[in-house]
């Protein structure tokens, strides 16, 4: 079995856990791993459910930060074993996404014996695929006092700044219906794709809202990113798909994120279903302890305009931002690739705001 040494640097463990692959589904190797190495730890109370590492103290203090990050890759294509470069960028599946955020949060679980405030430190399985499979989604349901908390931290990459909330996404297929002919007779058809057109228009011509929300300004998109229709080369088609995915501001619920859609394609013949919808989550950053935060880690925050796990925290009711090194863009390319000043920065600022008596408000 792989195993991890918490003495290690951090820009060191990162390496090691990059390393050990965790393609999702395969996560079990790391995992193990990081149990192994927070078992020995006697200020630390571990729990595993399924690949789901938890990991908290129990010291009585009157706010408690949930700092979580997922241990799963997408699928590695010749960018493992990693190497680091004389810049100090180090090169590798996961480097961004998102296992220099788990390498921070195991170097401090084992260091931070007496915090200033309780945390519960979580690494969490299946972020990269179906919803439904999602570690931290699992907890939620099965387990939610384990997502406990005053606030919460998700190391997702953001440049080593601070990311509140998240957009909302909805996924739709909008249906324009016809009727079959020979193409040779269209006159006797009604084509479906063609009726499309409007939609696409209707689309084209929306301008995306920018919506302020606890100070921070989202913006939001609308836009067609499939379509699917046709039956053979010499028939007028009876049904035309265009896929829609809305991205909209965390101060939107399920139903007006819905009514929002079907508010744009007003007055157009097409039937809409909706296929998948995520609310996002709001940066809470009015709460006195994010406030705290965001002073020590810098003193500024940025909208994340993709949805992130952040939303199964405010769910439970619980504020939470993103906070990880490491350029989002570079998620789930060929040449991930993160800055060990990334990791050094936000290590650092972690630190800060889980040590400092300005943490507790």
């Amino acid at each position: 079995m792989p195993t991890l040494d918490l003495s290690q640097s951090t820009a060191e463990l990162t390496r090691a856990i990059c390393d050990i692959p965790s393609v999702s589904g395969d996560e079990a190797a790391l995992a193990d791993a990081i149990e192994a190495a927070l078992r020995p730890l006697a200020h630390l109370e571990v729990i595993r459910d399924g690949d789901a590492v938890v990991a908290r103290t129990r010291l009585g203090r009157e706010r408690r930060v949930v700092v979580a990050g997922h241990i799963d890759t997408v699928p590695i294509n010749d960018n493992l074993p990693t190497r680091l470069d004389e810049d100090g960028v180090l090169w590798g599946r996961g480097t961004v996404d998102m296992k220099g955020g788990c390498a921070i949060q195991l170097k401090l679980a084992a260091e931070l014996a007496e915090p200033a405030v309780d945390v519960t430190w979580i690494w969490y399985d299946h972020e990269e695929v179906a919803s439904d499979l999602n570690g931290l989604g699992r907890l939620a349901r099965t387990r939610p006092e384990l997502l406990a908390g005053d606030f919460a931290i998700l190391g997702e990459p953001s440049n080593a700044e601070v990311e509140g909330g998240c957009n909302g996404t909805l996924r739709a297929d909008v249906v324009t219906r016809g009727r079959r002919a020979h193409s040779a007779r269209a006159w006797m058809g009604e084509n479906a794709i063609h009726a499309q057109a409007a939609v696409l228009a209707r689309l084209a011509e929306h301008e995306p809202e920018q919506v302020e929300v606890d100070g921070l300004v989202y913006r939001e998109g609308l836009n067609a990113v499939g379509i699917r229709g046709g039956v053979a080369g010499n028939v007028i088609p009876d049904e035309c798909v265009v896929e829609v995915n809305y991205r909209f501001a965390p101060s939107r619920d399920a139903a007006a994120a819905e009514a929002r859609l079907r508010e744009v394609l007003a007055g157009l013949e097409v039937e809409i279903e909706i296929t998948d919808l995520a609310v996002g989550a709001r940066p809470g950053l009015d709460d006195p302890f994010a406030l705290a935060f965001v002073e020590a880690v810098g003193g500024g925050a940025r909208p994340k305009y993709g949805w992130t796990d952040v939303a199964r925290f405010s769910a439970l009711g619980v504020p939470a931002v993103n906070y990880g090194p490491g350029d989002p863009s570079l998620a789930h390319a060929d040449d991930e690739r993160v800055p060990l000043e990334h990791i050094a920065r936000v290590e650092a600022g972690l630190r800060a705001c889980l040590t400092a008596q300005v943490a507790v408000g």
